[in-house]
């Protein structure tokens, strides 16, 4: 096992980072409690073995994250890391959902704080979080051009938008990639935003690759998981027995089932980057380990087989929040 990132490029005008990405959420009790210290070796194993892509969301812990992000990387080269932020999302003091706020005055807003939570001088992609229904996806763009002809964002992303609006996006400026869910168990992009982005030379930035958990999760749900309904009762023991049943090619290859999900989402295409949170320091090397999983058009025939697309039961978000995705209408 050679446990080395590899790179690629977020789409044709996107930097190039290093394969898996470090997906932070989970580090700021997205899925149960977190120690931050223990979060910020998470961070800097990652970097030392070589990585240099971090995603995060202005609204993961209520700017927590990017807190944590921030206190991470003081004593390194900002040269030598991505950061993918996400904003736009908007929380009540109790944590919950309040809606979405893409107005141009607002990604300035959003903009200054996230840079300040960071201790930077730059972002080097910025994206909505999702698409404001009030709010014109040309406007949201035009306004981040704004910030990227002034320097403080390199690069422009999205974020589970559907391929009208991803068109309608990239029609006023460049756009690096899309960030949207894509997994073994979540494959709805294949119909039209995969082909669109693709069309387009748009990175795809893949998250739940591991479907925050189902796939070679510990089995334990906390945090947010007992909301979601591919976790309810008797949804969860039908997706965990889906997923069993690529243990056996898992062990052919030498890895776990989650080594396997990961190399099966990168074998799908160059344009497309799994990004993997990780929650112990131990697991960076277990997730760059995917790398060395080859899987051939035999073996991915295999896997389309014994897990087929749409075989997963439940939503991947609760209702009030499907419905809110532009990548899903």
């Amino acid at each position: 096992m050679t446990t080395q990132l590899t790179t690629r490029r977020l789409g044709a005008t996107g930097p190039a980072v290093t394969s898996p990405g470090l997906g932070c959420m989970g580090l700021s009790g997205a899925y149960g409690q977190t120690d931050d210290d223990q979060s910020v070796q998470v961070i800097h194993a990652y970097l030392d073995a070589g990585g240099t892509l971090l995603d995060t969301g202005d609204f993961y812990g209520h700017g927590h994250n990017e807190m944590l992000i921030g206190r991470a990387l003081e004593d390194r080269d900002r040269d030598e890391v991505v950061l993918s932020v996400k904003f736009g999302a908007m929380r009540g003091p109790d944590g919950a959902p309040v809606g979405y706020d893409a107005r141009p005055a607002a990604v300035q807003n959003f903009l200054t704080y996230s840079l300040n939570r960071l201790g930077v001088d730059h972002i080097d992609v910025y994206r909505p979080a999702r698409l404001d229904p009030n709010v014109p996806i040309e406007d949201t763009i035009g306004a981040i051009a704004e910030m990227v002809e002034k320097g403080h964002v390199r690069h422009i992303g999205l974020s589970e938008v559907g391929a009208d609006t991803i068109r309608r996006a990239a029609a006023v400026a460049p756009i690096s990639d899309l960030q949207i869910e894509y997994s073994l168990l979540t494959r709805t992009i294949e119909d039209e935003i995969l082909p669109t982005c693709r069309e387009l030379g748009i990175g795809i930035t893949a998250y739940s690759v591991l479907s925050r958990g189902l796939i070679g999760g510990s089995g334990a749900v906390g945090g947010s998981l007992p909301h979601m309904p591919r976790f309810q009762e008797g949804n969860r023991e039908h997706n965990e027995a889906l997923v069993a049943r690529v243990r056996e090619i898992a062990a052919e290859k030498g890895a776990t089932v989650a080594q396997l999900a990961i190399a099966w989402v990168a074998a799908q295409g160059e344009e497309i980057l799994p990004v993997i949170g990780v929650r112990r320091p131990e697991q960076i090397a277990s997730m760059i380990a995917s790398n060395d999983i080859v899987l051939d058009a035999d073996d991915l025939a295999r896997i389309d087989e014994l897990v087929p697309r749409g075989a997963v039961r439940g939503d991947r978000y609760p209702s009030p929040h499907m419905a809110e995705l532009d990548s899903e209408r």
